[in-house]
């Protein structure tokens, strides 16, 4: 059973930081996590990678004024070092940041692009079983005619990695229905140690990127390497599906919301009126407000706009539909 850590542990949470987009859902995440009323045992981290040969421009935060803001927020700025992702496959510094972390110390990662609604003591986080975002759809893998099924694709791969496939099933599902087989969002993820689960992390994905089983060989992993590999990490660790009692992170506690525009489209209207909340004092307007997408979602109200396009109790059942619908109207801003 899930168990609640002790009020004295320390919980580091992280985050990316970096020049574009990024840099203002930092912002906006710190914000949120300060009025969530989560005490500061959960300390937040914003790893911000560093300039190399891996990124054609410099990634790390530029705007001096959005520093000092995540700061007084309670917010320390990590730099880490890219040695195997970076421009190419940004999503990589979810792995590689993790190393800049405390070695040793519980973690949570959290996608940039989320808000913290409510106390994350509320979540009773068991570090020695982790678990991933089950806010996902069946993104990967995409099957082809006359090519292998799920249940071979994904066996190959416990396969290449010694795990017991047969244990990781959710056998409530029928064969060769894509929630049978474990897939996780990584929308957010934990563990008792960064370091352990990040070079667990890192050694899949990069077999998986560079040494496929040729199950593999129709299969994209731009941008699905980072979800591939996870479910693979958290099995191997003994984690998986039912580690967390549904409804706290994704649901109450936290909201993965993805892009501003989806966030309006889709959240409840408590969601709507907290954001608005957390982005209303003017040192952090002043700076929300030179990012383009925000400006006109939040503080022109297009958000509005997109939000009465839908009833939010009677949404389209795949995200597509919603995206390709606010594109349509030309709200699509990010």
């Amino acid at each position: 059973m899930a168990r609640k850590p002790a009020k004295s542990q320390t919980v580091n949470v992280l985050i990316v930081g970096q020049a574009g987009r990024l840099q203002y859902e930092a912002l906006l995440f710190a914000a949120s996590l300060a009025q969530s009323g989560s005490d500061k045992r959960f300390r937040l981290f914003v790893a911000e990678p560093q300039p190399s040969a891996l990124w054609p421009n410099d990634p790390r935060i530029k705007d001096a004024q959005l520093r000092e803001l995540l700061g007084s927020l309670n917010a320390t700025l990590l730099p880490f070092e890219n040695r195997h992702f970076g421009a190419d496959y940004p999503y990589g510094n979810k792995i590689e940041a993790l190393f800049a972390l405390p070695k040793g110390e519980p973690f949570v990662f959290f996608d940039t692009d989320t808000l913290i609604l409510d106390d994350l003591g509320k979540v009773p986080f068991d570090f020695d079983r982790p678990t991933a975002s089950l806010r996902r759809e069946n993104t990967w893998p995409q099957l082809e005619i006359y090519g292998p099924g799920y249940g071979q694709i994904w066996k190959s791969l416990y396969d290449r990695f010694g795990l017991d496939y047969e244990s990781s099933l959710d056998r409530a599902q029928p064969d060769e229905y894509w929630r049978r087989y474990l897939y996780f969002n990584a929308g957010f993820f934990f563990y008792k140690c960064p370091h352990a689960f990040g070079q667990r992390f890192l050694d899949y994905a990069l077999e998986i990127r560079d040494d496929a089983p040729e199950e593999l060989a129709l299969q994209s992993l731009d941008p699905w390497l980072d979800q591939v590999a996870l479910p693979l990490v958290i099995h191997s660790l003994g984690g998986g599906r039912d580690t967390l009692p549904p409804g706290l992170l994704d649901g109450s506690v936290s909201c993965h919301y993805r892009t501003l525009p989806l966030l309006f489209a889709r959240e409840d209207q408590a969601t709507v009126d907290y954001l608005h909340q957390i982005a209303a004092p003017n040192r952090i307007k002043k700076v929300l407000k030179t990012y383009e997408p925000f400006k006109r979602l939040i503080y022109q109200n297009r958000g509005d706009k997109v939000r009465a396009l839908f009833d939010q109790d009677d949404l389209p059942a795949q995200e597509k539909a919603i995206r390709n619908k606010i594109k349509r109207e030309g709200f699509w801003l990010r």
